[in-house]
């Protein structure tokens, strides 16, 4: 076995997944430093009023709706609030996955205008197109409210207060273990003022600290995973489960033209979508080829869960959280493609 011609076969993998772990850092960063500002500035109350008619009926602490107005910029910035919110205690398990059941229309949001509209549509045509991410954009708008719902059955009016008391708690902890005190966002809104940094400097000062040692803490175990995955990609054919297309195709009584489709489009969206376009009128129906790209949705999620969501998930989260994350959000997006699919199949 030569060792050296190994080596040297595995740096370009690390290389690329320690690249995507760099750039998932700086989204991390941001959410997880302008969650700390907007505490410490009082920005939560005034985005509270955009929000509240979730966050509302969902139970959840105001703070929430700031992480949910952020991701429909940036998802990574977004679960990086979460995260904080999480950590300082003001938000139980159960509370964050309903919030991150609720994200998933605002994660959707910004992929409306940077992929489906300019490249998806005009590749598919102005029917199929705006069929297909029609049902794209009522799949992630039901798991959002399927979140409310959660969140007005599962969680308590009294939670939000609950929340900032434990984060208080959680906070003055955290504090007499590192001995940083950079955590004073954590006391709430009204007590800010008081209790926190009073000048604007010192407020983005104990932002940044914050912000620099939850990096400390995510990063390394980020990278960790995502190198192990990156490697276990590079050298295990994933497209082995492409093979569960053809059941699903004749579960979903598809013609014999979906299978390819579906191959194709779980590995490559756009290329299954040029694959897709010339069927339509011909050997698929819109609403078959709508039902196809659906299908191949729900393989290339299995795809996508293994390569990216499970290092991102435990990287932010931890392995035991993140798995909960993972669980929910692949549970309920399989169940919604598929009602997704028999709807246009009826």
């Amino acid at each position: 076995m030569d060792v050296a011609a190994i080596a040297v076969d595995l740096v370009p993998v690390v290389a690329d997944a320690l690249e995507r772990v760099a750039r998932i850092a700086v989204f991390i960063a941001v959410g997880v430093f302008l969650a700390n500002l907007a505490v410490s500035f009082g920005v939560v109350e005034r985005v509270a009023v955009l929000s509240r008619y979730l966050t509302g009926p969902a139970n959840l602490p105001d703070e929430v709706g700031t992480a949910i107005l952020t991701t429909a910029a940036s998802t990574t910035a977004g679960y990086g609030m979460l995260a904080e919110f999480r950590e300082d205690g003001r938000l139980s398990d159960a509370a964050t996955l309903v919030a991150v059941t609720i994200n998933t229309f605002f994660g959707f949001v910004q992929h409306v205008f940077t992929y489906y509209v300019p490249v998806l549509i005009p590749i598919l045509g102005a029917r199929v197109g705006v069929m297909y991410v029609g049902a794209r954009a009522a799949i992630a708008l039901a798991i959002t409210l399927t979140g409310v719902v959660a969140g007005a059955v599962l969680l308590s009016p009294e939670h939000a207060a609950d929340g900032d008391a434990a984060g208080d708690d959680a906070a003055a902890a955290d504090d007499s273990a590192a001995g940083s005190g950079a955590d004073d966002a954590a006391d709430g809104d009204v007590e800010a003022g008081a209790d926190g940094p009073e000048t604007t400097r010192e407020r983005v000062r104990d932002a940044a600290a914050s912000t620099w040692g939850k990096l400390t803490r995510i990063v390394p175990r980020l990278a960790v995973v995502y190198t192990l995955v990156t490697l276990l990609v590079a050298n295990v054919d994933l497209r082995a489960l492409s093979a569960a297309a053809g059941p699903l195709a004749e579960v979903a009584g598809l013609p014999a033209a979906a299978l390819p489709v579906i191959v194709v489009f779980a590995f490559d969206t756009t290329a299954g979508a040029a694959t897709v376009a010339p069927l339509v009128g011909d050997a698929l129906t819109p609403k078959q080829a709508v039902a196809t790209m659906l299908i191949g949705g729900i393989v290339s999620f299995a795809v996508s869960t293994f390569k990216r969501s499970i290092p991102f998930q435990y990287g932010i989260w931890g392995p035991e959280f993140g798995s909960k994350v993972v669980a929910v959000n692949t549970a309920l997006k399989v169940v919604f493609i598929a009602v997704a699919v028999s709807a246009f199949l009826v």
